[in-house]
């Protein structure tokens, strides 16, 4: 009987030990960006899933590095990553050397509560063959409230009014966002930004343009950058991701306003890594579903990728304010906006990196 006893414990010590190890292999692994934005897809996407299914959900932050990691796994033949968020950009590049899996949206992902099926209900365009996206999330230019009084600015052009809106402005580093900002100023629609940029005569105004602030800028390398110097008024204009100029406005109390005229909005989302798409099919369609992209928005103030969570959108999780207003694809706010032209920057962006880079220097 002892010796039975003994069996029967060595035989539980291996079942528990074997259950043990397939919990860790079955626990999905998932890279994003780290802070405030990983934490929104924690609450929103990963602890619902977890409390559903019993599947533990593994935040690794290397999505700053998500496609080269990506390609270094499947070249050695060993994906230990199961979903990736990524850039559209980076995705395409992805799909391209078949890091990652082709995907059928209608089929993967969940229809609308309507029944409106997947591919006409997340923003037009924004799907490609191994990609679909979660976020919509913008690059704008906010100020100080407090450096203007009653003369408040509400649109690109103010910024580059350096007689009515007095005072040093803040831009990132890079010719992103800042060439397209500069055809705004100068009387070049929305809509027409790229076409215009596509041409030497239109990369030259737009210098020219920023030529007229370029003495007055204070350049940012940093996303921490621009909330500090409004903060501290070294600056009272500054290019910003939107979710940085909410946290510190919200929760940080800073009298900061957004500029969402001639707002650059990007997108940001899911690919699936070669081999992983049976592991994580049913996780992806509940992350991306019309509620859970809804629920994000409770913690962030990033846009839903889909037209059905728009009226999903509810509070902000602490602060109890109405989120709707601080979405980039809230109706007043996208009225202006600009798509970023992933393949203009992709063909074009590094001549343009060393013109900015000649320019500044001059």
């Amino acid at each position: 009987m002892k010796k039975l006893a003994l069996h029967v414990a060595i035989l539980a010590g291996f079942t528990g030990v074997a259950s043990t190890a397939m919990a860790a292999e079955e626990a999905l692994n998932v890279v994003s960006w780290g802070g405030a934005y990983t934490a929104s897809q924690t609450k929103a996407y990963h602890e619902p899933w977890t409390a559903k299914t019993g599947q533990k959900v593994v935040n690794i932050d290397k999505a700053q590095n998500g496609l080269s990691g990506l390609r270094a796994q499947v070249e050695s033949g060993n994906v230990t990553w199961d979903l990736v968020d990524i850039l559209p950009s980076d995705a395409i590049v992805a799909c391209d050397e078949g890091l990652a899996e082709p995907l059928d949206h209608d089929v993967l992902l969940a229809a609308a509560p309507d029944g409106t099926a997947a591919t006409k209900d997340f923003l037009a365009g924004s799907l490609s063959e191994c990609f679909v996206p979660s976020i919509v999330y913008s690059n704008i230019v906010a100020f100080n409230s407090e450096m203007f009084g009653g003369n408040q600015p509400s649109k690109i052009q103010d910024v580059f009014d350096l007689k009515n809106f007095p005072g040093k402005r803040s831009l990132q580093k890079k010719p992103i966002n800042n060439l397209e900002w500069a055809l705004i100023a100068d009387g070049v629609a929305a809509a027409d930004v790229y076409d215009v940029l596509s041409t030497e005569q239109g990369v030259q105004r737009a210098f020219k343009k920023l030529d007229t602030i370029k003495d007055s800028v204070i350049w940012w390398e940093e996303g921490a950058q621009p909330p500090q110097l409004l903060a501290d008024k070294e600056v009272a204009f500054a290019s910003a991701y939107n979710g940085r100029i909410f946290n510190a406005a919200v929760n940080e109390k800073q009298p900061f306003d957004i500029i969402w005229d001639g707002q650059v909005f990007e997108l940001d989302g899911w690919v699936v890594p070669k081999g992983k798409m049976d592991k994580v099919k049913d996780y992806l369609r509940f992350a991306t579903d019309s509620q859970r992209l809804a629920d994000q928005a409770k913690y962030i103030s990033y846009g839903p990728a889909r037209n059905s969570s728009a009226a999903m959108v509810t509070t902000h999780a602490e602060s109890g304010i109405e989120m709707k207003p601080h979405m980039p694809t809230y109706g007043p706010n996208f009225a202006t906006a600009i798509p970023k032209d992933d393949e203009f920057w992709a063909d074009n962006g590094d001549e343009l990196a060393q013109r900015f880079n000649a320019w500044l220097a001059k």
